[in-house]
């Protein structure tokens, strides 16, 4: 068993291309001896985003803090914020963009652990 508070768990910078004032915490992942999925915590600064992409594996979304979008394959951007949940399926185009002026969008992401 693995509790560890938020506040404990190392940011780093996101450095993909096109994404901007990203950071991520990896709280639960394979080095934890995880079965099936790692959970990631992005933090994206006022007016950041993380890049917009797709791949092989779902998403799993819940949203800790904060308000943003997230932008489809067209361009349509769905309002998210605190407390809501979100699936992007395998494939799916999407990026996550801090809509807020003031505070951060903090999201949990939950991934298949091969692709944390």
């Amino acid at each position: 068993m693995k509790i560890i508070p938020i506040e404990n768990v190392k940011k780093t910078d996101v450095d993909m291309e096109g994404a901007s004032g990203v950071t991520k915490q990896l709280p639960i992942g394979s080095g934890d001896d995880s079965p099936s999925y790692s959970f990631r915590v992005f933090s994206v600064k006022p007016g950041g985003h993380t890049p917009h992409h797709s791949h092989p594996f779902e998403h799993l979304n819940y949203v800790i803090s904060g308000r943003g979008a997230v932008v489809d394959e067209a361009g349509k951007e769905t309002p998210v914020s605190t407390g809501d949940f979100g699936l992007v399926h395998p494939g799916e185009t999407h990026q996550f963009r801090n809509t807020s002026d003031t505070e951060d969008l903090v999201f949990l992401c939950a991934v298949p652990k091969e692709y944390e």
